[in-house]
C-alpha cells in the first residue's frame, strides 16, 4: 500500500540483512559469554568473578545503539575511517559486507553476551554443587573432563533458552541500532510500515516475526534432546 511493490520483495532483502546481523551478533555474544561465565563460576568471589560481573552489568546497562555511536566516533576520530554506509549483500561482495556488519554485530553482541554471561555463571554454579560433580571428583577425574562432560552440558539448557530468545528478538527489535549504522532491516521496515499505516505490510511483518520466535523455540527444544539424552529418552 505504501511503496506499491509486492510485500515479498520488500521483506526479502531486509530479512537477509537482519538474519545475517542476528547470526553474527549471536556468535559474538556466545564467544564472549561462555568463557567469561564459566571462568566466573569456577573462580567465584575472586577478581575474575568480579571482573565478569562488571563486564556483564556494563553490557546490560549500555544501549547497543549508544555503543554503536561510540564505535563510529572512535573509528572516525582515531583511525580516520568510517565503515561502509551502503549495504552490500554477502553474495555480492563478502569483504565489503563484513566491513559494514561487523560493527553493529559487536555492539549488539556485547549486550547479548552480558545476558548470556550471567545465565552461564548462575547455571554453572548450580551444576557444580550437584552430587554427581562431587562423585566425579571423588573418582579422581581430571577437572577439565568434569567440566566438559558433566558440568557444561548440564548447564547449557537455560543458556540455550536465553540465547534462542535473544536471537529471535534481534530479528525485529534493532530499530535504533539499524538507524545508527544505516541498515534498512526488518526493525526499521516495521516502524516505517506502522508510520505509513500500511496494514498489509505490518500484518506480514507481525506474522514473520511470530514465526521466527516459534521456529527458534522449536529448534531450541530439539537442541535440548541433543544436549541432554535424558530428555530424548523421556
Amino acid at each position: 500500500m505504501w511503496t506499491g511493490a509486492p510485500i515479498l520483495e520488500e521483506i526479502k532483502l531486509r530479512f537477509a540483512l537482519s538474519l545475517q546481523l542476528a547470526i553474527m551478533a549471536t556468535a559474538v555474544g556466545v564467544l564472549i559469554a561462555l568463557p567469561l561465565g564459566v571462568a566466573a563460576a569456577l573462580k567465584q568471589d575472586t577478581w575474575v568473578d568480579y571482573l565478569a560481573r562488571i563486564v556483564s552489568i556494563a553490557g546490560i546497562a549500555t544501549p547497543s545503539f549508544w555503543l554503536g555511536i561510540l564505535m563510529i566516533l572512535t573509528l572516525l576520530v582515531v583511525f580516520h575511517w568510517l565503515p561502509p554506509m551502503v549495504y552490500t549483500p554477502f553474495w555480492v561482495n563478502p569483504w565489503q559486507n563484513l566491513l559494514q556488519l561487523i560493527w553493529p554485530a559487536l555492539a549488539v553482541g556485547y549486550r547479548l553476551s552480558a545476558v548470556v554471561t550471567r545465565m552461564t555463571r548462575s547455571a554453572m554454579l548450580e551444576v557444580l554443587r550437584e552430587d554427581y560433580i562431587r562423585t566425579a571428583r571423588a573418582k579422581g577425574l581430571i577437572e577439565t573432563l568434569i567440566l566438559k562432560r558433566h558440568a557444561l552440558k548440564n548447564a547449557m539448557l537455560p543458556v540455550l533458552t536465553v540465547t534462542g530468545i535473544e536471537f529471535a528478538f534481534l530479528m525485529g527489535g534493532l530499530v535504533v541500532t539499524e538507524q545508527v549504522f544505516n541498515l534498512n532491516g526488518l526493525g526499521l521496515l516495521f516502524v516505517e510500515a506502522v508510520a505509513h499505516r500500511d496494514y498489509t505490510l505490518t500484518q506480514a511483518l507481525v506474522l514473520l516475526v511470530a514465526f521466527v520466535f516459534i521456529f527458534v523455540n522449536f529448534m531450541v527444544d530439539l537442541a535440548y534432546a541433543w544436549i541432554d539424552p535424558r530428555i530424548r529418552l523421556r
